[in-house]
């Protein structure tokens, strides 16, 4: 069995639904998950946030909070998956907002992700990963794996 398909069932096990909030993935934790069959037991929703805008009108995210920290911080990933718990009807959601690239700056390189993973009834776990100058698509395709595999340690 695939590790997705083990979210799946870990997810069904304990009656749980996700959600997605995301940025420079946009939208890429989303399909991995809705690609398998059975998803719609288990997958309530996603958002993609890519402006500062739609993160503050879509999930709740304080415009405080962007203009102190910025959209890729620790503080910003945590609001995002609390709003998306708030506004769904999930029990567990993961969120992700980074530089993908190109760019970035010696404060916030190219290949920073930040990640947070909100439970119903539990604290939001936070964590910042440097994936490093890898390019667009690499970056976003190790955000969405590690994302899978905070969502698939949540379950277990």
């Amino acid at each position: 069995m695939s590790d997705l398909a083990q979210i799946l069932v870990a997810a069904r096990q304990l009656g749980l639904r996700i959600a997605t909030a995301e940025s420079c993935t946009g939208g890429m934790v989303a399909v991995a998950l809705t690609d398998l069959p059975g998803s719609s037991d288990i997958f309530d929703c996603g958002f993609v946030t890519y402006s500062n805008q739609a993160k503050v009108q879509m999930l709740g995210v304080n415009p405080q909070s962007l203009n102190t920290h910025g959209a890729v911080s620790e503080a910003v990933a945590q609001e995002m998956a609390e709003g998306a718990l708030v506004r769904s009807t999930a029990g567990l959601a993961i969120a992700i907002t980074g530089i993908a690239g190109p760019g970035g700056s010696d404060v916030k390189p190219e290949g920073r992700v930040c990640f947070g993973l909100a439970r119903r009834d539990r604290p939001t776990q936070v964590e910042t990963l440097n994936f490093g100058p890898l390019g667009r698509e690499k970056v976003r395709l190790a955000a969405r794996d590690h994302a899978l595999g905070l969502l698939m340690r949540a379950l277990m």
